[in-house]
């Protein structure tokens, strides 16, 4: 080989960590994540998540003190899920003034006036059979579930959310959770849809944390088939029209392709959930000494940041500055 066979080396640009830094295309901040907190209405401080190492339930006082330490390491935005006391056929605990997560909402953002607050608003931990909506025999009611999610949108601005986060996949969400918040003046809370979101075995663990596992049949009516990628084109721009500000994708890792599609195709900022199956799996093989965690996880982050994420919503949020830190 000649002098002038080698005139592009590109192992000029990986000569030391230096220049591998300046020249490095995704770079990673704790800015950009989201870390989902789980509060429970009991008084136990901490519960502890069996198939998710590391991940708590916490009670409405403990749950401050997780938030410090979420700011502590610079994560400042949060997505908080509530596990109620009470579960009924209509999730009247989803839209309770006093339910578990309009008190948390109260309590956090006395304690923490600038940590933003993203709500989970979906039903199915409210519901005593698990799903996502209101159901008769079998089915899960679109239009009657829609009026649930509506009221339970407008309590969680009035308790303090700042984003308010649909995940029920149903048809019209976007619209009714934007007409209500608008005319009961919180036309500045947003919406972060889970506008993609696909009927994933990667959810297992986070049904043990959330306790909202159906007690019948699955999700495959309103979640969408993990086969199809037009379908999450179609959803995103629908979503996009009936007024969401952020479009998400979940789950994150078997899904890449589609965040990158999803990013070329609307002019909204992209979340994409790095979901709990994800969390557990790096967490087990790591634990078993058969990869090196902190890689792992730093690698999988980049990834979903460079097919398109603009917010990544994971478990790991809370490690990735001592991550990133730990690579100077």
């Amino acid at each position: 080989m000649t002098n002038m066979d080698l005139k592009l080396r590109s192992r000029r640009l990986r000569k030391n960590e230096v220049i591998r830094s300046l020249v490095q295309e995704t770079v990673l901040s704790p800015a950009q994540f989201i870390a989902p907190v789980f509060v429970h209405e009991g008084n136990e401080p901490e519960i502890k998540i069996n198939s998710m190492p590391g991940i708590y339930q916490f009670s409405l006082d403990r749950v401050l003190k997780h938030i410090e330490e979420l700011c502590k390491n610079e994560i400042k935005s949060i997505i908080l899920f509530g596990i109620p006391n009470l579960k009924d056929k209509e999730a009247t605990s989803a839209f309770n003034e006093r339910g578990i997560i309009q008190r948390a909402n109260k309590k956090i953002k006395e304690a923490f006036p600038d940590v933003l607050l993203v709500n989970d608003t979906c039903l199915c931990e409210y519901m005593e059979h698990g799903h996502c909506g209101i159901v008769l025999g079998d089915e899960v009611l679109n239009d009657p579930t829609l009026d649930v999610i509506k009221k339970t949108a407008v309590s969680q601005a009035v308790s303090g959310a700042d984003i308010i986060a649909p995940s029920g996949m149903m048809d019209g969400m976007v619209a009714v959770i934007r007409n209500a918040l608008d005319q009961n003046g919180f036309q500045d809370v947003a919406i972060m849809s889970y506008a993609v979101k696909y009927a994933s075995a990667f959810y297992g663990p986070f049904r043990e944390a959330a306790e909202s596992t159906p007690q019948f049949g699955d999700r495959k009516s309103y979640q969408m088939n993990p086969a199809n990628k037009r379908e999450a084109i179609c959803e995103a721009l629908t979503d996009e029209k009936e007024g969401a500000d952020i479009i998400m994708v979940k789950p994150a890792m078997p899904y890449l392709d589609i965040i990158s599609a999803v990013k070329e195709k609307v002019n909204l900022p992209i979340a994409a959930y790095n979901v709990s199956g994800e969390y557990s799996m790096i967490k087990a093989a790591a634990q078993n000494g058969w990869i090196d965690g902190n890689k792992a996880i730093l690698e999988m982050l980049i990834g979903i940041k460079r097919a398109g994420a603009d917010i990544i919503i994971s478990y790991f949020a809370k490690d990735i500055l001592k991550i990133l830190n730990n690579l100077k």
